[in-house]
């Protein structure tokens, strides 16, 4: 974790803006689903350390589980092929 870390559900929105913002994304415009998403996330980094997807089951091995810290590691191709990541968090660009 680093100090950018996001805690609470506020912090987890801001962080989420810029991460769309920096990589090309948009956040869902459907406030329900973004506010649960991000509940969730603030919810994990809270219990375990760590922005695990709320939308995957966790292992418990912390190794395997890495790969489902947000942004988890299947965004990019679930954006590129399915318009938006398993969460509904991220989605990709309007054209």
């Amino acid at each position: 974790m680093s100090d950018r870390d996001p805690v609470t559900e506020e912090e987890m929105r801001a962080w989420a803006e810029e991460e769309a913002r920096e990589h090309g994304y948009r956040l869902n415009e459907d406030e329900r689903q973004l506010g649960a998403v991000l509940k969730g996330l603030a919810r994990s980094r809270e219990r375990f350390g760590e922005r695990y997807c709320p939308c995957r089951i966790r292992s418990g091995d912390t190794e395997k589980d890495r790969a489902i810290i947000c942004p988890c590691v299947h965004r990019e191709a679930e954006v590129a092929e399915q318009g938006r990541c398993h969460c509904n968090l991220f989605l990709a660009p309007e054209t």
